[in-house]
């Protein structure tokens, strides 16, 4: 499943003798602004980053919310609801032993009311906090339901973007993570291109691909990810002046070592019937070039390698430290 909008590829013009063929990949990255910092990352997941947070964090009710008891367990429950939405597995219970949690407070200041969200490792140290936009006491104190569904929706982007400084900043930590180490990248080559299109195009892609981040290597046996190119040809309208069209695919599919889809990048226009049945030529490099491009995004949307680690907790305490937000 998809979980994040589609983003543009930029459109390139591609020459193929008289005709002209105009591909835009549409790239659909399985998670473009959040690589699920606490979803269990499958067996490939767990080898790239192996200080992974589990995937599970506890949201227990807050003894300190200067709310009543009722309003304190409405809160915790608001909160795992937009962070699930945030797809965050957020549980509301209490700590259990091995998990990661998050301390919810609130403080006074004034007539006002400071909501506090702190992030805290199993071992009970936080790791990253954000505090949230004052609240009028007396609204606060009133503990009604839409008021606390409106902070826990605010807070929830808030506390998922600390989740993903908290990923960056193990994977940052890790030898084998991919922000240490350019991926590894099985090429299983092109099928279904009329012509010479299954060998042109995966030639042109093995070529355009490699750079200082992902590698291209010749077995399946190790590689972080596996990518094949698929063309399909189908009849399309009969043109404007009359002549016969097909209408072309290209989807250059990327998965995890564990075969689940990381996203897939597709190329697609309507040709002059039969134009590319011999040889492709430029438009096999032009698109391979177009494809590497929406590869490598795709393999770093999904594995998080360019998100910007949380730096180091100043306070030790969770509401003073460095990695704190406020926002107002």
């Amino acid at each position: 499943m998809k979980h994040s909008a589609p983003s543009n590829i930029p459109r390139t013009r591609l020459r193929h003798r008289l005709p002209v063929l105009a591909i835009g990949a549409l790239l659909l990255s399985g998670c473009v602004d959040m690589p699920h910092p606490f979803g269990d990352p499958g067996p490939e997941g767990r080898r790239l980053a192996l200080n992974t947070p589990p995937p599970r964090m506890d949201v227990p009710t807050p003894p300190d919310s200067l709310l009543e008891n009722e309003a304190s367990a409405l809160w915790a429950r608001h909160i795992v609801h937009a962070l699930v939405t945030e797809s965050v597995p957020a549980v509301a219970q209490p700590v259990r032993k091995g998990d990661w949690w998050l301390r919810l407070s609130a403080t006074m200041e004034g007539e006002q009311v400071i909501p506090h969200y702190v992030v805290m490792t199993p071992s009970g140290e936080a790791r990253g906090h954000w505090d949230a936009p004052p609240v009028p006491a007396q609204v606060w104190a009133a503990g009604r339901d839409e008021v606390l569904a409106t902070q826990a929706s605010e807070a929830a982007p808030k506390i998922s973007s600390v989740l993903t400084g908290i990923q960056a900043a193990m994977m940052q930590a890790d030898p084998q993570s991919l922000k240490r180490r350019p991926a590894k990248v099985y090429f299983k080559g092109v099928r279904g291109a009329p012509g010479d299109g299954n060998v042109t195009l995966a030639r042109a892609f093995a070529a355009a691909f490699p750079d200082a981040h992902d590698k291209i290597q010749e077995q399946a046996e190790g590689a972080d990810y596996r990518v094949e190119g698929v063309v399909t040809l189908t009849d399309g309208p009969a043109g404007t002046t009359g002549h016969p069209m097909q209408h072309i695919e290209i989807v250059w599919h990327t998965l995890t070592a564990g075969g689940k889809e990381a996203g897939a990048a597709t190329q697609l226009h309507d040709i002059p019937a039969h134009s590319l049945d011999g040889a492709w030529g430029d438009v096999a490099m032009a698109a391979a070039s177009e494809a590497a491009g929406a590869v490598h995004q795709i393999i770093t949307n999904y594995s998080g390698r360019a998100h910007k680690p949380l730096p180091p907790e100043a306070g030790g305490d969770g509401a003073k430290g460095g990695a704190a937000a406020r926002q107002g």
